[in-house]
């Protein structure tokens, strides 16, 4: 439950409050991995057009694909308070899915560094998502971008997590 999560100090503020790029300058250099999904929800047809592989602009997963990969690797230039990482693995999956119709995608990033990669997979999720979209809105423009969540990281201080089971789709 949200409300039950321990808070803790928020590292992107100083101490007037203001927003800072944290110091990992200290912190050990470790391999760090970390998955992320969210769900693609669309009408049967338009799931059809992804399966048969008849989508207007060409083949949606190998676009969305490549730019999940991309923007793991720009997370950084997206997102303000990221550092900027050598990740070593960026990888995102797909799985069609009758019911609900719709696209699970997964995306797992991996890095040896002093920092996570948890919002390089996120990110990497979230714009494969988006050119999924972007490839089938001709076909359908009520499709929705949803449950996008971290599942796994591993590596650093923090030790390992894994978001409890319950995703949709």
């Amino acid at each position: 439950m949200r409300g039950e999560r321990e808070m803790t100090k928020l590292s992107h503020l100083n101490d007037k409050g203001e927003a800072r790029m944290v110091d990992v300058s200290d912190k050990a250099v470790t391999q760090r991995t970390a998955r992320a999904e969210g769900f693609v929800a669309m009408a049967p047809a338009t799931l059809g057009l992804v399966e048969k592989g008849e989508a207007k602009k060409g083949d949606v997963l190998a676009a969305a694909r490549i730019a999940g990969i991309m923007a793991a690797k720009k997370t950084h230039e997206l997102i303000p308070l990221c550092h900027p990482l050598a990740i070593t693995k960026a990888a995102v999956e797909f799985e069609l899915s009758r019911d609900p119709p719709g696209i699970r995608v997964t995306a797992e990033v991996a890095v040896s560094g002093a920092t996570g990669v948890e919002m390089e997979a996120l990110t990497a999720v979230s714009v494969a998502c988006l050119t999924i979209y972007d490839m089938l809105k001709a076909a359908d423009k009520a499709m929705t971008i949803g449950e996008i969540r971290l599942l796994e990281k591993t590596g650093g201080r923090s030790g390992t997590y894994r978001a409890a089971s319950g995703g949709k789709g």
